[in-house]
């Protein structure tokens, strides 16, 4: 004992039983010389053995390498692990900080202010928090705060991305880094990219963050960034627990107060704001969303209320910026395509205006050609009026330059192999099933085809399509033999707009009819149209309104043929712009972005699988309720619905949408397109074989669907995990709920009960943000960019014999064709809104990538999972090449046609008719 007291001192030996453990660690450290493990550290070897007795007495610490034990005699009790004292150590973060390329005059004054207060203090504090709760605090364990080095040095740093350096004081005993927050004392925001720590003797610990972080004056609260290691809320370590919940707090708000930009705040709302009735009566709309109007909603941006009518909100005009959460703002690269797009669309539009007021009465299109020289020659240089244009735009010196170019259209693909193919039928048909509509055509059924609107009011239900119409057209064939052997198809708009034909005729030119088309599947594989059908609301128990155009035979026949074909691709048109485009994928997806916000926290594994497929779409969404669906927007400009566009948006939602159908395998089946045999590659038999939009998709949505299974069992091996996991079920019934809720009690939504439900849900949300987006969205200035093969509105209808015009037709049916065409205003500023909804930007993510690719899960097997996936998209790509260079196939192969590219998963930026984007993004 003598020598215990001499090593470890006497004072030590006769305090009390319970010795202090910090004590003790520094007597055996001071005795061995030797460090003891610390968590993280290089050198994890043990060179310290703490020992206690097991009864009240004297605590004993010794060196192994000493080898006191035996060699000295000493009765001592086995070793029992004691708890040492922490030791501090520095780790490294690198925090990567995205420039601005262009910044105007107030940013560049406060970055160099920034970079001055920066010197004193007023800068950016960061602080580590583990995932381990500090058991003498009841609360997570913390580092000391670090600031970011070197801001004031790096201000004027060119770069795109500038990397800082932060050094975290940790301790021995602080466990896993799970979140960093940080708080901004700067005097602007700026774009976080990443941080990274470092110095770990495990891999270094990435944070992905890609938000703006806000400054203290505007946002008080530091801001909470989790690491890139995914947690089902239930396996959520006990020290980021309260962080994960306070971070989804605090970004669902309360439904309350004014929306400042600079918010992240994700709420609901209905479509209030599509009008302005402070403007006038004839500006107000009627709300979408409730119980009258079913509609899905919005994000809320919480703007007062109109000052004649409280519940309208109060609109943003252009060039004020409407409300999104700041971090579904385009970022720069995006942004700058865009505003491009916009001026393009502003000097189109202006320069037809001018031409209208000073020719006032030849604002329709005297020829063809006139419309050729748009691509040829441009607007300006054919009128002449670039130096008057020039002096009324305050615009930039290099587009004054550049000028022709801006206000000259690209020649739309459409005219690029054969600049007559629209004229033909074949073309007229195939559009149908790979055209920039592929979505509207169903299997014939039922003959003559039928409609569901009450005869009361709309007249008989029974088309006026006879069998005498087309039976001499389908190869020998009697029509129920055609129908028999699956060879009718019908694009169907009858009840869609036959509740508002009269509304829309009552307007200022317009002119339209309710449409139904018939194609015949010939042994070709290829569609032929047989007849269209043309209603117009019944005026009294003997009037005419139905009439059946069938094929030409003269040249009379020929031009109302044209003309009926033109009213058909105008139907398509709206349909296909506000239902099966708007509706389908952009605003039936926000409720469940809004949801996943509000709800998935970002270590979710399920936010971090849907995050890419949500980039810019409540941006892009709110653009649209601001420009393109709002009234006097484009839509109601451009299009043949005009101020009822949305209306028929919204009975399409009441009446059609329906989420369990919205899969490819699902719609191609509900269309009878499709049906279902397990024998057939995706378990699916095509009753077009060459229909390049299913075939295609196929591909891509099996891929999709293998992927999202993959990840899904990853995380849910065992179906209790799907229903026992609250954030995976309030998001769920929140979508469903309050983004869907008019449509709440409907018993045909998804049942989420395993993982099998789960998958199949996302699988869904996945393909509609991704493909079917692209499908519908990337070939409207392909094919509408000329407007008589797309027309988005009719101003005449056609004459019958009795009719006063029909003097006119017959005597010039082309310019009588060119007057029931848009104007060169409405055709020139469609053109330029979707030349611009056509672009893909410089930034976009097409499916297969995504922003860090390598560290947005820390998870191994899901990110070689992702890389499986990939390259399977990438195979797509080449089978999808290989299709459209197989002459059998002559719906996208052939003289004059078209490949059928819109479902090719890459692309350049600009107009391509091809890339599928990871988001609804445009």
């Amino acid at each position: 004992m003598a020598l215990a007291n001499e090593i470890l001192g006497s004072s030590f030996l006769h305090k009390s039983p319970l010795v202090s453990q910090s004590k003790l660690f520094q007597t055996a450290l001071s005795s061995a010389n030797q460090f003891m493990p610390i968590w993280g550290f290089p050198d994890k070897k043990r060179k310290v053995v703490l020992v206690r007795k097991a009864v009240n007495g004297p605590v004993a610490a010794i060196s192994e390498d000493l080898d006191l034990g035996l060699g000295l005699g000493l009765d001592l009790v086995k070793p029992v692990p004691l708890v040492e004292k922490p030791v501090e150590f520095k780790v490294r973060a690198v925090v990567t900080i995205r420039n601005k390329n262009k910044e105007d005059f107030k940013e560049t004054i406060f970055k160099h202010l920034d970079a001055f207060t920066d010197r004193i203090g007023q800068n950016v504090v960061l602080q580590l928090i583990s995932t381990e709760i500090d058991p003498r605090r009841n609360a997570p364990k913390r580092s000391k705060e670090a600031v970011l080095k070197d801001w004031s040095k790096k201000t004027n740093v060119k770069a795109e991305r500038v990397n800082y350096i932060a050094e975290f004081v940790l301790t021995s005993d602080f466990g896993e880094p799970g979140a960093i927050t940080i708080m901004n004392k700067h005097q602007q925001e700026f774009f976080l990219e990443t941080i990274t720590i470092e110095q770990f003797a495990s891999d270094p610990i990435h944070f992905p963050c890609n938000s703006w972080v806000q400054s203290r004056k505007d946002h008080p609260a530091k801001r909470i960034f989790f690491s890139n290691k995914p947690y089902l809320p239930g396996e959520t370590p006990a020290g980021i627990k309260a962080l994960r919940e306070k971070e989804l707090k605090d970004i669902r708000g309360d439904g309350k107060g004014v929306r400042k930009l600079s918010d992240r705040v994700y709420d609901f709302d209905v479509y209030n704001d599509l009008g302005n009735p402070d403007k006038g009566i004839e500006f107000a709309r009627p709300c979408l969303g409730g119980e009258k109007i079913p509609y899905p909603r919005r994000c809320r941006t919480g703007r007062a209320p109109c000052e004649t009518d409280i519940t309208a909100e109060s609109r943003v005009e252009k060039p004020l910026p409407m409300y999104v959460p700041r971090d579904e703002q385009f970022e720069e690269p995006k942004q700058t395509t865009f505003s491009l797009g916009r001026l393009r669309a502003v000097l189109h539009t202006l320069v037809p205006s001018l031409k209208a007021s000073i020719l006032s009465n030849k604002q329709d299109f005297h020829g063809f050609s006139d419309i050729d020289s748009l691509y040829s020659e441009g607007v300006l240089l054919k009128l002449g009026l670039q130096d008057e244009l020039m002096k009324k735009l305050p615009l930039p010196s290099v587009v004054s330059e550049s000028s022709p170019g801006l206000l000259k259209y690209n020649t739309p693909l459409i005219l690029s192999k054969d600049k007559f193919a629209w004229l033909r039928d074949d073309e007229f048909a195939r559009e149908a099933i790979a055209g920039v509509n592929p979505v509207s055509i169903e299997r014939l059924k039922v003959f003559p085809p039928v409609s569901n609107l009450d005869p009361e009011v709309y007249g008989p239900q029974e088309s006026a399509i006879k069998e005498e119409h087309i039976v001499g057209q389908l190869n020998g064939m009697t029509v129920q033999q055609a129908l028999d052997e699956k060879k009718l198809f019908i694009v169907d708009y009858h009840d869609v707009y036959l509740p508002f034909i009269d509304r829309i005729n009552a307007l200022d030119g317009r002119k339209t009819y309710a449409t139904r088309t018939i194609f015949f599947l010939t042994p070709l594989g290829t569609l032929k149209p047989l007849a269209i059908e043309l209603s117009l609301p019944p005026t009294g128990p003997s009037s005419r309104s139905k009439r059946v155009v069938t094929p030409p035979v003269d040249a009379t026949s020929n031009w109302k043929w044209q003309l009926a074909k033109a009213h058909v691709c105008s139907n398509d048109a709206g349909v296909h712009q506000l239902v099966n485009h708007w509706l389908r994928t952009h605003a039936g997806l926000e409720p469940f972005i809004l949801a996943a916000h509000r709800q998935l926290s970002s270590m979710h594994p399920i936010f971090k699988l849907l995050d890419p497929h949500m980039r810019y779409t409540l941006e892009i969404n709110a653009l649209a309720r601001q420009s393109l669906i709002s009234g006097e927007g484009v839509i109601e400009s451009c299009f043949t619905a005009g101020r009822y566009g949305m209306e028929i948006s919204a009975a399409a939602y009441k009446n059609l949408w329906r989420f369990d159908k919205e899969s490819l395998p699902a719609d191609l089946i509900r269309r009878g397109m499709a049906e279902p045999d397990p024998t057939m590659p995706h378990g699916l038999k095509l009753m077009i074989e060459d229909y390049p939009y299913a075939t295609d998709g196929l591909l891509i949505w099996a891929a999709i669907e293998k992927w999202v299974k993959t990840y899904v069992s990853h995380y849910y091996p065992n179906p209790s995990m799907v229903r026992e996991d609250k954030e995976l079920q309030d998001w769920y019934w929140e979508s469903i709920n309050v983004g869907h809720g008019d449509l709440r009690h409907e018993s045909w939504w998804p049942q989420l009960n395993n993982s099998d439900d789960l998958a199949s849900i996302l699988t869904t949300l996945i393909w509609l943000s991704s493909a079917q987006h692209a499908a519908l969205n990337f070939g409207q200035y392909p094919y509408g960019g000329y407007v008589p093969n797309r027309p988005p509105l009719m101003r005449r209808l056609i004459p019958d014999e009795n009719d006063p015009e029909y003097a006119i037709f017959l005597n010039d049916p082309q310019k009588y064709f060119l007057s029931a065409l848009p104007s060169v205003l409405q055709a020139t500023k469609f053109m330029a809104v979707v030349d611009t909804l056509s672009t893909h930007s410089p930034d976009e993510e097409y499916l297969g990538e995504r922003q860090q690719t390598s560290i947005w899960t820390s998870d191994a097997e899901i990110v070689e999972a992702f890389y499986e996936f990939s390259a399977e998209i990438r195979q797509i790509e080449k089978e999808i090449d290989r299709r459209n260079a197989d002459e059998r196939l002559r719906n996208r192969c052939g003289a004059g046609v078209l490949p059928y590219e819109l479902l090719a998963p890459s692309s350049e930026p600009g107009v391509t008719c091809r890339g599928v984007p990871n988001s609804v993004s445009i």
